[in-house]
């Protein structure tokens, strides 16, 4: 398959649904019984890797497996830590629902290492948005625009992204606080500190308690790490109010795991939530969420839910919206949604026939 066929049939039918790994069926929850899928995983394939300019251009339908894979090879990465990768996640799914794990933290999402896009539009225009280089300006940027869009707009069918070296060793502290409140306070904390931590993460060990472990990871030379393990550990015991302090030697199991959401796995619905750490603690106190994992230092929430009316009430109390990625909706999206005047001019540019997921 390729983007002249996907721009045929988009042409042909009156409703497109496309497809990819299926790691997050709930964002397609209002999908029409009688849209044509596009099966993207056909679409698939490194289409070229420059290691020496850190970029390289794939497919939509492109596992990130793969890609991870492919960089590996020359000692680079994808620093943002996308989710799901060991469940069949493809590139342009984690496009489309803005999947970014941990290493949003220092480094920022999937939007911030996308170099450029082609799609194909609601006309069955195949589009070009960016280039692939990282200098590069010129006009509207669509390919930023698609982040998050659940394929409202347009399929994406190749992408270009810049990747980074890969430290050569990771070490994780594991910090039990006695409430989750000052695991928050200790975040704040160590934003003004000169520690250059990797990624933040944290969550309650259970919901009907208060204890809460922060996970901080740490990435660099080998000679380096043990020493700035114990400055930071030393930090953490005289300026916070940690109860125990664990050194985790290894590090790939425990983030594959927090980013391939094994927490979440028999959730009825699991919901990300965009929000600011000055917000979690009210989010966190919703009666709703049976858990809920918070990445990038309390700027992301991940949470499951079995009441998703209580949730919705919640987010729309705090002006937050939360993105359904499994589970059951008539929307995908829930609480408030402030940004729809400008998703409905987009989408009217761009699919004014509306064939694909409404706003």
């Amino acid at each position: 398959m390729n983007a002249s066929e996907i721009s045929e049939i988009i042409k042909k039918s009156s409703k497109v649904v496309p497809k990819g790994g299926r790691t997050k069926p709930g964002s397609l929850c209002d999908m029409p019984s009688d849209a044509t899928v596009i099966d993207l995983t056909q679409l698939c394939g490194i289409v070229e890797y420059e290691p020496d300019e850190y970029t390289i251009t794939a497919k939509a339908g492109t596992s990130i497996k793969t890609l991870i894979e492919a960089v590996a090879a020359n000692g680079q990465y994808l620093p943002f830590d996308p989710l799901f990768k060991d469940n069949g996640a493809t590139l342009g799914g984690t496009i489309a629902a803005n999947s970014s794990g941990s290493g949003r933290y220092r480094y920022g999402g999937i939007r911030d290492f996308i170099l450029g896009i082609y799609f194909v539009d609601g006309m069955g225009n195949i589009v070009r948005g960016g280039g692939k280089v990282v200098k590069n300006a010129s006009g509207f940027d669509l390919s930023k625009f698609m982040v998050g869009s659940l394929g409202r707009y347009g399929i994406l069918t190749e992408i270009t992204m810049k990747v980074f070296p890969k430290p050569a060793e990771y070490r994780t502290l594991e910090v039990t606080f006695g409430s989750l409140e000052d695991a928050l306070n200790c975040t704040f904390a160590l934003a003004n500190t000169p520690f250059e931590m990797d990624a933040l993460d944290f969550r309650r060990v259970t919901r009907d308690g208060r204890e809460t472990n922060l996970w901080i990871r740490l990435g660099g030379l080998p000679e380096s790490l043990p020493g700035r393990l114990n400055r930071l550990s030393s930090w953490l015991e005289q300026n916070t109010s940690a109860q125990t302090i664990i050194r985790k030697e290894f590090d790939g199991t425990h983030w594959d795991g927090l980013n391939d959401v094994e927490w979440g796995q028999e959730a009825k619905n699991l919901i990300k939530v965009p929000v600011s750490p000055r917000k979690l603690l009210t989010l966190d106190k919703c009666e709703s969420i049976n858990r809920a994992h918070y990445y990038g230092g309390g700027n992301v929430a991940l949470v499951s839910a079995d009441d998703l009316g209580g949730l919705t009430s919640t987010l729309n109390n705090l002006k937050l919206n939360g993105q359904l990625l499994r589970g059951d909706a008539e929307h995908p999206h829930l609480g408030n949604r402030g940004w729809v005047g400008l998703a409905q001019r987009v989408k009217q540019a761009l699919d004014p026939d509306s064939k694909f997921l409404g706003v």
